[in-house]
């Protein structure tokens, strides 16, 4: 998205990216992850995991914001959030 104004600051400005991980067999396939998630990063799939439930994957992993709600919500613990990079404001997205 191109800003059509930016903060004087933007050079270090860092948003960090989040890179989700799913354990398919632990899910129950009860979708908070994907409801809750405010970038709408997560979605649910149309396979079966060992347990007979539908698991979630990630849709659209650049969107990731590394809230860490998805894993605060998952009361299966099946997913975690690391840190993949920071992007800095103000430099131009492709």
């Amino acid at each position: 998205m191109k800003l059509w104004r930016k903060p004087f600051d933007a050079d270090t400005i860092k948003i960090p990216r989040g890179e989700i991980h799913i354990i398919k067999d632990r899910c129950k396939g009860c979708s908070f992850c994907v409801e809750y998630c405010p970038k709408d990063v997560l979605e649910m799939s149309e396979e079966f995991n060992a347990k007979g439930y539908h698991p979630p994957f990630v849709a659209r992993p650049d969107d990731c914001l590394e809230c860490h709600l998805c894993e605060m919500l998952c009361p299966e613990f099946a997913l975690f959030v690391t840190l993949r990079e920071d992007v800095t404001v103000g430099k131009e997205e492709k």
